[in-house]
């Protein structure tokens, strides 16, 4: 049988796929996300159920010359396995990012290739090293050289639509020793817009034996099960489909229930707790506003404008906690309420 062979039948979401000689629960996996999957949301994410999460984006010159915020991001605190992905645009940071990763814990270290925001872009990082596949491969080279631990690469389908070379880069980065791919279905210049192109994934399956996984607009198991048939992936990845869900990864690969209205208001104070804890009262409490937005906007459809601003821009954490999970504690009934009829 051809290995392609193995990727024509969907696999099963609550099964566990391997990436070199790790093992992962399920088949679908947080996306990292800067300032979204920080500790506290990823051990959120994990205890739900997720079958692997990802650290936001390290930078590695950052992180070699010790950075406060790299450090931060770099913690796993009982994650196993903890999978860290590191941004850069030279491959000697890159290698020593990696080594220092691997060093303090990391079981897999992830290359950003795929972050389309301009501030990463203008700096030659993320999905810009795209634009000149040799670059981009000495970078993945001296990761890989760096380290024992498996290393993969997360990229976009290219930079714009005349220049769609996910496949030529993923298969050189397999020869490399890349162990895992993971493709978001959208070029870089289409940022989040549109719609993500579940059918043009395919075209790297038809290239590398290697897991390959799918990335870009998938909310539902039927959109998971869909990008699977679509594009012949091993696994799936959900980014902004978790925002305000820490526990949706669990929920589309089988292992939880989607929680009722007061689950939701008992995690959204649990998470709002371990933001403090993690960052400090006052730090914590501004990383925290736009998680609860989050919360709110899927939860609260009740709430006025007024109100929702009122308890976004508060500064006692207390009083905008408190206001927050009032609110969606009667907006989760609501949402339950037209989701049965």
């Amino acid at each position: 049988m051809c290995p392609k062979d193995n990727h024509l039948q969907i696999p099963d979401l609550s099964s566990p796929f391997r990436v070199g000689r790790l093992s992962f629960r399920n088949r679908v996996v947080l996306a990292p996300m800067s300032g979204v999957t920080d500790l506290p949301f990823r051990q959120l994410a994990w205890r739900f159920g997720a079958g692997l999460v990802v650290t936001e984006m390290v930078a590695s010159r950052e992180l070699v010359g010790n950075a406060s915020e790299s450090w931060s991001r770099l913690k796993s605190s009982g994650i196993d396995p903890h999978m860290v992905q590191l941004a850069g645009r030279e491959a000697y940071w890159m290698g020593e990012a990696a080594k220092i990763a691997a060093d303090n814990g990391a079981d897999v270290i992830d290359i950003n290739m795929g972050c389309p925001a301009k501030k990463v872009t203008g700096g030659y990082s993320g999905s810009a090293l795209m634009r000149d596949p040799d670059h981009a491969l000495s970078l993945i080279e001296a990761t890989v050289k760096a380290v024992d631990v498996p290393v993969t690469l997360k990229m976009r389908l290219g930079w714009d639509e005349n220049s769609i070379n996910a496949p030529l880069i993923a298969k050189r980065a397999q020869d490399a020793g890349v162990q895992m791919i993971t493709i978001h279905g959208r070029t870089r210049m289409q940022f989040y817009n549109g719609t993500a192109d579940w059918d043009a994934i395919r075209a790297v399956r038809e290239v590398i034996s290697v897991p390959l996984v799918a990335n870009g607009d998938v909310a539902t198991r039927d959109d998971a099960n869909e990008i699977l048939r679509r594009s012949g992936a091993d696994a799936v990845m959900i980014g902004r489909s978790s925002q305000g869900r820490p526990w949706h990864a669990g929920v589309l690969a089988g292992g939880v229930e989607h929680p009722d209205a007061r689950g939701i208001a008992d995690i959204v104070s649990e998470h709002y707790g371990m933001m403090l804890d993690f960052y400090g009262a006052d730090i914590g409490l501004r990383h925290a506003r736009k998680h609860l937005g989050w919360y709110l906007g899927r939860f609260a459809p009740q709430l006025a404008a007024q109100e929702k601003a009122a308890i976004m821009t508060s500064t006692a954490a207390a009083t905008a906690l408190s206001g927050a999970v009032a609110a969606i504690a009667a907006g989760a009934g609501l949402v339950e309420q037209k989701d049965a009829a």
